[in-house]
């Protein structure tokens, strides 16, 4: 008979499925995942059947996913925390993908400040550049432990997963709040970038918290597929005003009579994010118009 768990790790064609009380298992995928082309991945919710003896049991089917990532490969994520901190310099363009990631699958969005008491103004800037996407900030610090417990309550009732640069905390953060000693790294220097210290995927159910260990992320380029003129439909900001835009399908991208140029030059929107999203829709033209190439 069948019993229903959740793949938390996957190394050399194996992988480790936690049922629903808590007993993990071995498996291996069944040949018809590999014919049919479906690849397991941490965070799957699955169906499998449990080994014999000292014999590996088998994946037997996945479960519909509510979301999934290629790069890193993982499924299910239901919260996305974008961590950011003053040292390396933070990467808002690679922040404005991720959240372009999360809003395309309706993943909630959070964004997080850590080492936040070595530069104050910080998320009090990134509030102000993210506050009209919906989009909450916090700020916090784990060495010093402060903005732990806010952290901790928003991450409750979600499978989170951690994104943004080497170096900024994800793994100090994970190991802060689940009480497991991961490896991590520290900011170069010379460089100002971080080194990447997690090189499998795990997920981690530690003190009531469900969390992705994962590499990458801190790389992210949108899909081709996306057309330019969707962009915009995952900008949360610029929803309520295309309304208002002269023509119907503006692509905020200097038209006359734009809406969301009206507001930018009224101080409504943020400059920063307004010009990141343009050079992403210069990006995403130029991908599209080449797809077949």
């Amino acid at each position: 008979m069948n019993q229903r768990g959740r793949i938390i790790e996957g190394r050399g064609g194996l992988y480790t499925v936690r049922d629903t009380k808590g007993q993990s298992y071995v498996l291996r995928a069944k040949n018809r995942f590999r014919r049919e082309g479906i690849r397991p991945l941490v965070g799957d919710e699955v169906l499998f059947t449990p080994g014999r003896l000292e014999e590996h049991g088998w994946l037997e089917e996945i479960l519909p996913r509510r979301s999934v990532s290629l790069r890193p490969p993982v499924a299910n994520i239901t919260q996305l925390i974008i961590t950011l901190a003053s040292e390396p310099p933070p990467d808002l363009m690679l922040a404005d993908k991720l959240l372009v990631f999360a809003f395309r699958q309706d993943i909630k969005a959070l964004m997080v400040i850590n080492k936040s008491d070595l530069d104050a103004a910080l998320p009090l800037k990134m509030q102000e550049a993210y506050a009209p996407a919906g989009v909450q900030v916090l700020a916090l610090s784990a060495l010093k432990g402060s903005g732990l417990e806010t952290l901790r309550a928003a991450m409750k009732g979600h499978l989170n997963c951690f994104a943004g640069q080497s170096g900024v905390g994800k793994s100090t953060l994970v190991s802060a709040l689940t009480g497991l000693d991961l490896e991590t790294g520290a900011v170069s220097h010379r460089t100002r970038r971080g080194r990447q210290t997690t090189r499998h995927i795990s997920l981690i159910d530690r003190q009531g918290l469900e969390v992705l260990d994962t590499p990458g992320f801190s790389l992210l380029e949108l899909p081709t597929q996306l057309e330019p003129e969707r962009l915009r439909e995952v900008y949360p900001e610029f929803l309520p005003l295309q309304p208002f835009c002269r023509f119907e399908v503006c692509l905020h991208d200097q038209e006359p009579g734009c809406a969301v140029e009206q507001a930018l030059e009224a101080g409504r929107l943020n400059s920063g994010r307004v010009e990141r999203y343009r050079q992403l829709l210069a990006e995403q033209k130029e991908k599209w118009s080449t797809r077949y190439d």
